[in-house]
This record gives C-alpha cells, sequence and structure tokens, in this order.
C-alpha cells in the first residue's frame, strides 16, 4: 500500500500521534471527573462489586445501542444519531461522574470488539470525548442538587456542553484528523455536507449547519429520556 518509506513513516508518526491524543483525552476527562467526584461531590460510598457490576450492564446496553443508528436529513452520512448516551447518563446520575466516564469508555471499547471502526477510530473517540460531553456535567450538576429541577438543569448544562463542545472539537481536530487518517481530502468531507445543504463550503460551516444541530438533537432527545426512564430504573435496580 504504502510504495514511498516517507509516506509510510508519516502514516505511522499519524497513527502514533492519533493514539497519544485518544489516551490524553480519556485520563484528561476521567482526572476531572475523579477531583470533581472527591473534592466537590463526595457521593455515598457504594459496594465495589454492586459498582462494577452495574457500570459493566449499562456499558453493555449501551454498546448494543450503538448498532442502532439514524441518519439525518441535514448532516453528512457518518454523523448518525444513536441513543447509547442514555445508559450512561443513567449510570452517571445513579453511581456519580466517575462511573459514568469509565461507562462512556467501556461502551467504546465494547462497540470496537464487537462491530469494529468504520471511521479510523476518530468517530469512536468523538463518541467518547462527545459523549463525556454531555454526562460529565450533567450528573455533576445533578449531584450538586439531587432534586427534579437538580436532574433537569444538569441536562440542560450538558445539552449545552456536548453542543458547544463537541462542535469545537470537530472543528479543531476531528475532521482535520479524519481526513489524515481516513485518507479522504477536506474538500470530498466539505463536498459530502455540500450535496445535502449548499451553505457548507467550509469546515466551519460543515460545523455550523450540520455538527452543532446534531449534537444539540441528539443532548435533548438523550436527556428527555432519560428524564422520563431514570427513577424507573433507579427502583427497579434498587441503587439507593
Amino acid at each position: 500500500m504504502f510504495n514511498d518509506p516517507g509516506k509510510l513513516f508519516a502514516a505511522v508518526a499519524d497513527n502514533a500521534m492519533f493514539l497519544l491524543v485518544c489516551l490524553a483525552v480519556f485520563a484528561g476527562i476521567f482526572a476531572v471527573a475523579v477531583l470533581l467526584e472527591r473534592l466537590w461531590l463526595k457521593p455515598e460510598k457504594q459496594s465495589p462489586a454492586r459498582r462494577t457490576a452495574y457500570v459493566g450492564i449499562f456499558a453493555a446496553i449501551a454498546a448494543v445501542l450503538m448498532y442502532f443508528e439514524f441518519p439525518l436529513p441535514f448532516a453528512p452520512g457518518f454523523y448518525e444519531l444513536d441513543f447509547s448516551e442514555i445508559p450512561v447518563l443513567i449510570c452517571s446520575f445513579s453511581m456519580g461522574p466517575v462511573a459514568g466516564v469509565v461507562c462512556e469508555f467501556l461502551k467504546v471499547v465494547m462497540k470496537l470488539l464487537l462491530k469494529g471502526t468504520s471511521t479510523a477510530f476518530v468517530g469512536d473517540l468523538a463518541n467518547f470525548a462527545v459523549g463525556c460531553a454531555l454526562i460529565l456535567p450533567a450528573s455533576v450538576v445533578y449531584f450538586a442538587n439531587k432534586t427534579k429541577k437538580g436532574a433537569i438543569l444538569g441536562m440542560v448544562v450538558g445539552t449545552a456542553c456536548i453542543t458547544v463542545v463537541g462542535s469545537l472539537f470537530n472543528a479543531v481536530y476531528l475532521i482535520p484528523a479524519f481526513s489524515v487518517l481516513f485518507g479522504q481530502p477536506l474538500e470530498v468531507i466539505i463536498g459530502m455536507g455540500t450535496a445535502i445543504n449548499p451553505a457548507i463550503v467550509s469546515v466551519n460551516t460543515l460545523v455550523l449547519c450540520a455538527v452543532a444541530p446534531f449534537n444539540l438533537l441528539k443532548g435533548v432527545a438523550d436527556s428527555v429520556i432519560t428524564f422520563v426512564l431514570y427513577k424507573h430504573i433507579e427502583r427497579l435496580l434498587r441503587m439507593k
């Protein structure tokens, strides 16, 4: 595939750098969750075995939900809506931000083991990072005020964060990284958006017209369904 040693070296270097970015993103988000939980939120202690079991159950449900993806009329085909954040949100509301981040990570790992990747792992990094942009602030706000109003406020804050952080992360890193690692020129990726919406003529307009609405819709849909289901599932599993 690579007859030019220079191109082979560049490809290896790009993939190694991407792996480092993935590790740094996970480590950074996990560290933030641990600090917030230990220094501020201090949730009730739970049985480690029970906690591990529930995180694993929710991660497995979320991984299965990743199989059910729905294309959206305003976004290119590689942006598909799934509802895998719902079990992760329920997990983070029940056991705290750290459990939510771990659940989000395990969800992506399980999906990769079962289904592999079709986006050179860029979509999988996006799924983790953008998912955490929803579940981490939502669970932090909820644990600071464990009431129905706290839950609603948390999900509103989480939806705002997934929209803003997800859009910026796509514009600054994910879309350019996808272009390099997947071997698609940026013009081709932008052209997929232009075919749907003529206003999409650059990375910025792709993010503004497709990515931001996609993340906003995802945040709202996941939050509404979680709000309806959470108390019923919490009682069912006797988490309190």
